[in-house]
């Protein structure tokens, strides 16, 4: 996890590495209808305000000239 100052604001960064894109978007539909984890971001939000604005994802992808190959495996 990173953390990062963008246009005024801080951001969370978060590096997930998945075994392909399939299994990648199954787990992330999952998380995101999970209900404990939407009651929890619920009442947190109640107690503090909001912490998450808006969630971004982008996939990235190893090239042929990427330093690190072993993460395929």
């Amino acid at each position: 996890m990173w953390e990062s100052e963008f246009e005024g604001k801080t951001e969370f960064v978060y590096l997930l590495q998945w075994k392909d894109e399939n299994t990648m978007t199954l787990a992330w539909q999952s998380f995101m209808a999970d209900k404990e984890w939407k009651e929890i971001k619920l009442q947190t939000s109640k107690l503090h305000g909001d912490f998450v604005n808006n969630i971004e994802d982008r996939t990235l992808k190893l090239t042929d000239f990427s330093p690190k190959k072993e993460l395929l495996k």
